[in-house]
Order: structure tokens, then C-alpha cells, then sequence
């Protein structure tokens, strides 16, 4: 007899073990930004993605597949993975076709939104019949506690960022791959739900109670060995209209020692919000260090991520070696990788 479909919540530790191969879905977004859960699978855990699915009129792809879910089950995926993180984090009634066709299909569903799998009726009556599972990991385990703000052992990174989806998480794994790489004792920390997917642990710091965030991030970088290195992952940013407090907290409870800049070439205004100029790095680097040192007054920026996916190599080289003369540090875009971004990594390091 079919059980009953479950929720599966995220904890500090690692999480229960997810279905895999992935189908990534893509609802019917337009603006690729909001699909940065599909692309952030895509580019750090291909392996485990089979291909994309979506909506009639979806304008964004990652490049992967596209098939339905019955193909999809068919060439070995276990699950269909909700790749977008949208404003709200919620699952339109037009996603709901889609999502039913996957249980039918034989896949399990993943979400990483705001809102729960298991709440929308139609999505748990089905699931119930097959005996297929609802997974979200986008909420916080039980017993947060307060920040104590109490300095803690070990060395920790933390990634901020002028926007949302910037590349905050991709400048921090890539730190952590290449820092381990030269035998650095390093781990990844996630702080969202891509993060998390990608890590297998990890606490959504955006699902916390306000007064228990900064506590969350204290949780999720313990007291460790003095070389070991926690690289958190950003969310957000503290000039950001509507997430400014996530970011805040995050910086106050993860106490780091050092902090890298991230900032997308070409973006101008605030993602989702028209109304609201970018603010420059420079500014980023002041804000962050003045409320940064209320928990580390010895916090440090290290240098700067740059995203410069819309430019050519050319271009992005160009421009990488004038902003580092401009602000007079490291400056990289850790997709490109080479010689400066090692530069960054070793600046981190000092």
C-alpha cells in the first residue's frame, strides 16, 4: 500500500538522503535570475541532473534536455526539482499541471520555496495515492537559539553581495574547491536552499524568525580547530529593500573574519525592485566592515567576485585587471577562474 507522502525538513546537520538523478523545472519564468536554483544544480551538481522541464512559454533554459517527466523517469531521474527561487517563493496555480504530471511520472518532488509542498491540497492528495514524497528543504530546523554573539573559534568567510544573485554561492564554492586544493581544511556552509541541495546540509537563513537569524548562522559555523576555514554563503545584501535583514543578521552571527564582494557586470538596479539604484562596491565594502566589526572588529575585505558572465573573455579580462588597480585589491570572476582568482583565494588567506 502507497504511504503517505511526508515532508522532509532541512537541519544544521546533513539532511535525509534526496531521490536523485534530478529533473530540474523551471515553472514559467522569464527573468533567468529567479531560475538561480537550476543553474546553481546545473553548474555544481550536473551529475546529478538528467535534464529541464517547463511550463508552455517559459523564456529561460540552462542549456540541459528538455524532456517530460515520463522520459525523464524513464533515462533514471528520481525527482523533479523546483529551480526557481521567484520573489515570494512561491508555486503558481500554473505550475501545478507540471508538478502533478511528475508524480504521475513516477518522481518524487523537491522544493525549495517559501511555500510547502505538502500545503497545496492537490499536490498531497496525489502524492498520498502514488506514495510518492514531498521534500522541502527551505525551512529551519527546531530549536534556533538566540545569538550570543560571543566570538567563536576557527576562521570564517563570509560572501556579500551588492545584489541577490550576484554569484555569492558560486564565489564560495569555488573558494572552497580551490583552497582544498591546496590543502586548506575548508568547508562550505549554505546558507539557502541551492546551497543546501548542493551541500546536503545547511540552514535557510531567509526561513528564520528574525530574532533567531543571527543565532542560526552562530549554529551553523561552530567553535572549530583555529585553521579550519568555514566559507559561508551570503544572501541578499544589506543595501536591499527587502532583504536587507536577512543579510544583517547573517553578517552579525557568522562573525566573519574575511569578506569577499560580489557584484554582477551590467546590473544597475536592484533585482525586482525598478526603483532602487545598485549601490557601488566601494559603498558594499564600507557598509559591510562598519556593521561587520559590531561582532569581528577585526573583519577584513579580501577583495572582490566579479560575475562577468554577459562579457567575453576579452572583456572580462580587461575589466578585471582595471578594477583591481581601481580599488586597489584582488579582483576575480570565479567561473573564469586562472590566475587572478587565485590571487583572491591567497588574499583570503592572509
Amino acid at each position: 500500500m502507497p504511504q503517505p507522502a511526508r515532508s522532509i525538513q532541512a537541519a544544521p546537520g546533513a539532511i535525509d538522503p534526496l531521490p536523485q538523478p534530478y529533473l530540474l523545472f523551471l515553472g514559467d519564468i522569464a527573468e533567468p535570475a529567479y531560475a538561480k536554483t537550476a543553474f546553481g544544480l546545473r553548474d555544481w551538481a550536473g551529475e546529478r541532473c538528467v535534464g529541464e522541464y517547463a511550463c508552455v512559454g517559459a523564456k529561460v533554459s540552462t542549456g540541459l534536455r528538455f524532456m517530460p517527466p515520463e522520459q525523464a523517469f524513464a533515462e533514471g531521474a528520481r525527482s523533479m526539482v523546483i529551480g526557481v527561487a521567484n520573489p515570494g517563493g512561491r508555486i503558481p496555480p500554473a505550475w501545478l499541471p507540471s508538478l502533478l504530471q511528475g508524480l504521475e511520472a513516477g518522481l518524487d518532488l523537491i522544493g525549495g520555496m517559501h511555500a510547502r509542498l505538502e500545503a497545496i491540497d492537490s499536490l498531497r492528495r496525489v502524492a498520498d495515492r502514488l506514495g510518492r514524497r514531498l521534500i522541502d528543504v527551505r525551512h529551519p530546523p527546531p530549536g534556533i537559539p538566540v545569538a550570543h554573539g560571543r566570538k567563536r573559534s576557527g576562521m570564517r568567510l563570509l560572501t556579500v553581495g551588492t545584489d541577490c544573485a550576484v554569484g555569492k554561492k558560486y564565489t564560495a564554492l569555488a573558494l572552497v574547491r580551490e583552497w582544498r586544493g591546496l590543502g586548506v581544511d575548508a568547508d562550505f556552509r549554505a546558507t539557502g536552499q541551492t546551497g543546501i541541495l548542493i551541500a546536503g546540509q545547511g540552514i535557510p537563513l531567509d526561513a528564520v524568525v528574525a530574532d533567531f537569524a543571527a543565532g542560526a548562522a552562530e549554529m551553523l559555523s561552530p567553535d572549530a580547530g583555529a585553521d579550519h576555514w568555514d566559507v559561508i554563503e551570503g544572501q541578499g545584501s544589506l543595501f536591499h529593500p527587502a532583504y536587507a535583514g536577512v543579510s544583517l543578521a547573517l553578517l552579525h552571527g557568522s562573525q566573519p573574519d574575511v569578506v569577499v564582494v560580489c557584484h554582477e557586470v551590467g546590473r544597475d538596479i536592484v533585482l525586482g525592485h525598478p526603483g532602487y539604484p545598485l549601490p557601488g562596491i566601494e559603498d558594499t565594502v564600507e557598509l559591510t566592515l562598519r556593521l561587520g566589526r559590531r561582532t569581528n572588529p577585526q573583519i577584513r575585505c579580501a577583495g572582490v567576485s566579479l560575475n562577468t558572465a554577459k562579457l567575453d573573455a576579452a572583456q572580462a579580462e580587461r575589466l578585471i585587471a582595471a578594477e583591481s588597480e581601481r580599488l586597489g585589491c584582488p579582483v576575480a570572476d570565479p567561473m573564469r577562474g586562472g590566475e587572478a582568482f587565485r590571487r583572491l583565494a591567497q588574499a583570503c588567506l592572509r
